[in-house]
């Protein structure tokens, strides 16, 4: 139901309005002041009722309660109605009237200026494309992350493969634990058994959880020194995984541990990945703006590198939950390649494959 425009409220208010409290207006004064604002209110007053009908609908129901000429008309009645509210404050109308106008214009802002999908709305668009979309958007740096990170597992293999020493430079002695150059087959072979325990594997697992996290987050923050440290963040972060597939390789554990890795890895180092490119993608924006300026640049990387992140936060939590109860519970290699190998082809799917339409937003 429509609400009517107030009408004037009364000599009083005419008069506190036009000359000031406390001040005695002469009785010509007060019928022109009711005059102007009566005026004033009447001659715009069918566009404000318009304006006000738009936005009812749009409140109750979003666009889809509009057609495609109210739509149209909804920037012009709205700088009218904000036009008509800066009047009646330069010319003190009356009360009721100013009232009407500043709350008017304040719903009508909302819909045309306003969020346009609320949390709901924002996490459907999110996952049915927005995070895949941000993804391949930043697909060359994607691409120089992963040629990154592979050339560091492989630096990370010939430096130990040429001297064992490297082995205790790379691998932090708390992660190394009896994975260390040396260490009999058997005894490397329990380390990536299957373990029931809160102990053993369980406190790698967090270990690991606790590093990749910081590693996707330090990646992410220092790309905007060009890119440079979260690059190196990669290669070291990578060079350590080298010196371990090595030390496994080197044993006769190659493929065991492969296994085991893959369970959670496919997740984790993907994540790892795409919060390195993200990273590069602020530090590459910033350094070849093209026509923007640079702050431009960093802003929209930085928003289209916020979004790839959300969804790197969530890779993590789900390569926690692998690392917490697939990797310890499943034995054989095979189902462990199973999985690792099913959670890579849905990423892979899912970024690169899977290419929705934008979700229209239905207010």
């Amino acid at each position: 139901m429509n609400t009517a425009v107030p009408a004037t409220k009364g000599v009083k208010d005419r008069i506190g309005s036009f000359f000031g409290r406390g001040e005695i207006a002469a009785p010509s004064d007060i019928e022109s002041a009711a005059l102007r604002s009566d005026r004033f209110r009447l001659e715009r007053e069918s566009d404000w009722r318009r304006l006000e009908d738009i936005v009812v609908a749009m409140e109750k129901g979003g666009v889809r309660r509009i057609d495609d000429e109210e739509l149209l008309a909804l920037p012009t009645l709205y700088r009218t109605a904000a036009s008509s509210l800066s009047v009646a404050r330069e010319t003190s109308l009356d009360a009721a009237t100013l009232k009407y106008l500043e709350s008017l214009v304040q719903r009508a802002w909302f819909q045309v200026y306003g969020p346009r999908k609320g949390l709901f709305g924002w996490l459907r668009e999110f996952f049915l494309g927005g995070w895949s979309r941000a993804v391949r958007e930043i697909w060359l740096d994607v691409c120089i992350a992963l040629f990154v990170m592979t050339a560091g597992a492989v630096v990370g293999w010939l430096l130990v493969a040429q001297n064992n020493d490297w082995y205790y430079r790379l691998v932090p002695g708390d992660l190394a634990d009896t994975r260390v150059p040396g260490a009999s087959r058997e005894v490397l072979a329990e380390t990536i058994e299957v373990e029931n325990s809160t102990g053993g594997l369980s406190v790698f697992a967090a270990y690991l959880f606790s590093n990749n996290a910081g590693v996707c987050i330090l990646a992410f923050a220092l790309g905007f020194a060009f890119g440079i440290p979260s690059l190196l963040l990669l290669i070291h972060n990578m060079a350590m995984l080298g010196a371990m597939i090595w030390l496994f390789a080197s044993a006769g554990l190659g493929w065991e541990f492969g296994a085991w890795l893959s369970v959670h890895g496919t997740t984790e180092i993907f994540g790892i990945l795409l919060a390195g490119a993200a990273g590069l993608h602020i530090g590459r924006s910033m350094a070849f703006p093209g026509t923007r300026s640079i702050l431009e640049a960093a802003s929209e990387s930085g928003k289209r590198g916020a979004v790839v992140m959300v969804g790197v936060v969530l890779m993590m939590v789900v390569a926690a939950f692998l690392e917490a109860f697939p990797r310890q519970l499943v034995e054989s290699m095979e189902s462990r390649y199973m999985i690792g190998g099913a959670f890579l082809a849905f990423w892979l799917t899912y970024f690169f494959l899977y290419r929705p339409a934008r979700v229209e937003d239905d207010g």
